[in-house]
């Protein structure tokens, strides 16, 4: 099915959107079907465009390998009015999921592919791209078939239709000869009040779909298969499935890398470098000359060509030396650090992506503030480098989610998606005598000996995560401050909060930061 739909825009979404809410894995609902995102296998980067963020980069090349060699956009081209033009043709690949699909009409459940509804296609208005039964619907009209409400997931990332054969014959799927129905009682939408039947294999007792969750679901769901529809393939897995309403936001958490981009003195030419790198990178291991020869011949070298091939020779060479030393360099990378000593310099920044102003610490708060800064301008790169699903992931330092981490490919990806956010925001630095002064206080280690760090270990230890990764009490204290800071900015500025987000730098030893 997946297969099919590439070739029709069934529907549309923000760009940023395909990292934080309809990324690889994740199921989408669009007016008459529900789609999963497919992994980077599948997508042509054609309208592709590559976002030079270094530092992230090296990030994700720690998190997936040092064969990832760009970040970039999904891909994208305005929309036109005319409905057969290329923006038509540019996006993100999707297949059908759930692949069942019930009757609205008389409510005959089965596989969308299995002969039962047919797919009526509308390349006009593709948001009328529908599965229809051909029972008899009100005016003599085919009635709309809807994606199935309940699919199948695991803790390790994987996501399966729901086993509506071995469920409604209780454990035991007939050979042949079937007819499921899915009726509702009552209003509510409950599971309880949902029903399956089979007509046809003298199964007629309805079984309530309550049976699929809390203990009864151990005794009604088969294993996990270990399937990835985003990917098309199965693996060996042996956790327990949970059923999930369709929609529900347990089904897929994005685990991501973000950065900020910092002052450098990094010239336009080296930003065109990194974006055509794939293309350019066969040039360095050649002798000057054969590179300068060959340079015309690339498809980027209009973008190159005012600079003048000697320039862009030694700029293709200092790439090349970059790359080598961030492959030897990125054990010991660190996000956080250059961000924070950018943030809290003596001296203000004025450039197009990184604008700061200092404000005086009112006299009230000069026991405990040390700083605040103003940030104007600001640009935040988000790479996608895996998901999670049923548990979301914890805190900045998601290393003990990535034994849970669903892959965006089949093979290791040579790229990422990423997005790009423009926005501004305040920093504010805390005096590091009265942080550590707390940290030390009787109140402060009472409560984490009693009461934070057996959660933490119950937690951990429910999800099969690493307990003695606690963040400490100083990022609980700053996590703490800053959810109640973007609570009183909302009910001043009035923005969502959901739309104000915190960048914690929380750090002791001979480093402090706080």
């Amino acid at each position: 099915m997946a297969a099919e739909l590439h070739a029709l825009r069934v529907g549309a979404l923000r760009p940023n959107q395909l990292l934080h809410t309809y990324g690889v894995g994740a199921m989408a609902d669009l007016p008459n079907l529900s789609v999963v995102m497919l992994g980077l296998d599948f997508w042509n980067l054609e309208r592709s465009r590559t976002v030079p963020e270094e530092r992230l980069l090296a990030a994700v090349r720690l998190k997936l390998g040092h064969q990832v060699d760009s970040l970039r956009l999904p891909p994208y081209l305005p929309e036109t009015s005319d409905p057969f033009a290329e923006w038509t043709r540019v996006g993100v690949p999707v297949g059908l999921f759930p692949s069942w699909v019930r009757c609205s009409q008389c409510n005959r459940l089965g596989r969308a592919d299995g002969g039962l509804f047919e797919l009526l296609k509308d390349s006009v208005q593709p948001d009328r791209i529908r599965y229809v039964h051909p029972c008899s619907g009100r005016g003599g009209t085919r009635p709309v078939a809807v994606p199935a409400r309940f699919v199948l997931a695991c803790d390790e990332g994987h996501l399966d239709d729901f086993p509506w054969l071995y469920y409604a014959h209780r454990g035991q799927e007939p050979e042949s000869g079937h007819s499921l129905k899915m009726t509702e009682r009552g209003s509510t939408g409950e599971a309880a009040n949902v029903f399956v039947s089979c007509d046809e294999c003298g199964i007629r007792k309805s079984r309530p779909m309550s049976d699929a969750f809390g203990e009864a679901a151990q005794r009604s769901l088969p294993a996990c298969r270990g399937r990835h529809p985003h990917l098309g393939t199965f693996e060996p897995c042996d956790r327990a499935t949970r059923t999930l309403v369709l929609g529900s936001t347990n089904s897929w958490f994005p685990l991501q890398l973000r950065a900020f981009t910092l002052p450098h003195d990094r010239n336009p030419l080296d930003h065109v470098i990194v974006e055509f790198w794939r293309q350019l990178e066969p040039l360095a291991t050649l002798p000057e000359a054969t590179a300068k020869q060959l340079m015309p011949t690339q498809t980027c070298w209009p973008q190159l060509e005012a600079y003048g091939p000697d320039r862009v020779w030694h700029a293709i060479r200092s790439r090349a030396t970059d790359g080598v030393q961030h492959q030897r360099q990125s054990d010991g990378l660190d996000l956080l650090g250059p961000e924070w000593a950018a943030l809290a310099s003596d001296n203000p920044v004025n450039l197009p992506d990184f604008t700061t102003h200092h404000e005086p610490v009112p006299a009230s708060a000069r026991s405990w503030l040390d700083r605040v800064v103003l940030v104007s301008r600001l640009r935040e790169v988000a790479a996608l480098y895996g998901f999670t699903r049923i548990d979301a992931p914890e805190w900045e330092v998601q290393d003990t989610q990535d034994n849970r981490r669903a892959p965006l490919s089949a093979t290791e990806p040579t790229w990422v998606p990423c997005a790009e956010m423009r926005g501004e925001g305040v920093f504010l630095r805390f005096t590091e005598e009265s942080v550590a002064r707390w940290e030390r206080s009787a109140a402060a280690l009472h409560r984490e000996r009693d009461v934070l760090l057996p959660a933490h270990r119950s937690w951990c230890e429910q999800r099969r995560l690493d307990a003695t990764r606690w963040p400490g009490l100083r990022y609980v204290l700053l996590h703490t401050f800053a959810h109640m800071l973007i609570r009183e900015l909302a009910l001043d500025s009035g923005y969502s909060a959901s739309g104000i987000g915190e960048r914690i730098y929380a750090r002791g030893g001979d480093a402090p930061m706080a």
